[in-house]
């Protein structure tokens, strides 16, 4: 072969598909630098199967995927609390739009029905997202495992939580009723029905969720609701003394000091006492020092410092 019909098959073909790539290389980066900025409720990539569609299809591993699902969906709101800026209120996640938590949920209990450690993350973190979707995991999560009590209580929770009372009562009811159901389920039942959202039944609702999880996100989630009650009825103690003090002197007092006397002689629900640091500070449940405004005189939370859950 000569050196003219190697240049005119080999090289000249070679070089113009070279030539090709660089174009097309370049085209990209045009279209790229050019695409519009993506607004932030599309940046998650949708998903693109449906655990449903996977469930015999996958050769045995229906549990290996749907655990895959499950730990995406810890990821994903781990991810999204990271990345976000400012304060998040755990009680309100939807600033984060995590779109995707409900499908991931979705598919790990269509590929493994039984999967209660789903159904349970779904019900306590999806209220705070989209409670249409936490009834229907909640729901699902019955309807697949008749049996389990703590997916009544959990769904009562959610009923509980969206002040739907009758609905509440109705599913400690039915929870209730389970062979091996505690009493507590009875008794949640009459006190949703008869007391609603009184913080009676929230702590008990609250105290009996740490008491019987065995997950420590449920654990977590219970004794942070207890400590915001907790500190709720402390501040309001703290105001009616301030409000005490002003009636009696005829103005708010200049420091938080001036008032500890008096909540000296005043009891917290459980026994509990006011706390006050070294420096003679009154502190909330985390240790750090209330602070007064004087102009409302009340007290507040130092949102910057405390540890407790903002309201």
């Amino acid at each position: 072969m000569t050196h003219g019909r190697v240049l005119h098959r080999i090289i000249i073909p070679a070089a113009i598909i070279v030539a090709g790539f660089a174009a097309v290389i370049c085209l990209s980066n045009c279209i790229e630098a050019q695409r519009p900025r993506v607004a932030d409720e599309y940046v998650d990539t949708d998903l693109h199967f449906s655990g449903s569609r996977l469930k015999g299809f996958a050769l045995g591993t229906e549990g290996l995927i749907a655990d895959w699902y499950f730990m995406r969906s810890l990821q994903y709101i781990g991810d999204k609390l990271l990345k976000s800026d400012g304060f998040i209120d755990i009680m309100d996640l939807s600033s984060l739009n995590p779109r995707l938590l409900y499908p991931y949920l979705d598919n790990a209990t269509d590929l493994d029905p039984h999967f209660i450690g789903a159904y349970t993350y779904g019900a306590i973190v999806l209220p705070a997202v989209d409670p249409a979707k936490a009834i229907a995991i909640a729901e699902k999560g019955v309807a697949h495992n008749p049996n389990e009590w703590r997916l009544y209580q959990y769904l009562g929770y959610i009923y509980w939580k969206l002040e739907r009372y009758e609905d509440a009562a109705n599913a400690y009811e039915k929870g209730s009723l389970i062979p091996d159901a505690p009493p507590f389920m009875k008794l949640m039942a009459g006190s949703v029905a008869t007391e609603g959202g009184s913080r009676a039944t929230a702590r008990a609702i609250f105290r009996q969720m740490m008491e019987v999880s065995d997950d420590p996100m449920v654990k977590a989630t219970a004794q942070r609701r207890l400590q915001s009650l907790d500190s709720i009825e402390e501040r309001e103690a703290i105001d009616k003394a301030l409000q005490s003090s002003r009636s009696i002197k005829g103005n708010c007092p200049s420091s938080l000091a001036e008032i500890i006397p008096i909540l000296m002689k005043v009891g917290l629900p459980d026994g509990r006492d006011f706390s006050v640091d070294e420096s003679g500070r009154l502190v909330d449940l985390s240790g750090v020092p209330y602070l007064l405004d004087r102009d409302l005189c009340r007290v507040k939370l130092d949102v910057e410092k405390t540890k407790l859950p903002i309201e």
